[in-house]
């Protein structure tokens, strides 16, 4: 028999684990979490607001993302989740044959790198919605031996700046390349 509980998740503490433990011993626990209604998620005009906010006239990484980082820092803990799934969805959408093409995948002499594949679509990101929706609709290439690691560790940089913690989040989509199996089917 399946008992299903429908708990408000401030009232989730170690006596309330235990007596779970003690009244269903070795069962398997399954979590599904519904937001709050005042819980807003985040919209992509305020994903790529904080996007905007990379400074370009900056030479170092670390200065390039001050004041997107110092945004993050000021929002709740939710959002930077948000913005990480946010961040992790765009860069999945690109995850892609057609454009791993565009930068030289499949080329029998040329070293194809799933980890600058995954730096170079976080640049494309990082250069704004305009850039990569165009991009993405195929209106501009990818471009070329461009990348930015550093945005994948915007949003956990946050996290850990704000509480002291490790950031720990899986994502509702991967970013790794080939996550995005049916882009990379053969036609």
């Amino acid at each position: 028999m399946t008992a299903r509980l429908k708990v408000n998740i401030n009232q989730i503490d170690a006596s309330f684990i235990q007596r779970l433990k003690e009244q269903f011993g070795d069962s398997t626990l399954e979590i599904s979490i519904a937001p709050a209604a005042s819980v807003e998620p985040m919209t992509e005009d305020q994903f790529w607001g904080i996007i905007d906010l990379l400074n370009w006239e900056e030479a170092q990484n670390e200065a390039i993302l001050k004041d997107a980082l110092n945004y993050l820092v000021t929002l709740p803990i939710a959002a930077i989740y948000r913005f990480q799934d946010m961040l992790c969805e765009k860069l999945y959408q690109l995850d892609g044959q057609r454009f791993a093409e565009q930068i030289g995948y499949g080329d029998t002499d040329e070293y194809f790198s799933v980890d600058e594949f995954l730096y170079a679509r976080a640049c494309v990101l990082a250069n704004g919605k305009a850039t990569y929706e165009a991009v993405l609709s195929g209106e501009m290439e990818f471009p070329r031996d461009l990348t930015f690691e550093p945005l994948l560790f915007l949003a956990s940089n946050a996290y850990e700046e704000k509480t002291n913690k490790e950031f720990i989040h899986v994502p509702t989509k991967s970013y790794e390349t080939f996550s995005n199996e049916a882009a990379w089917s053969p036609n």
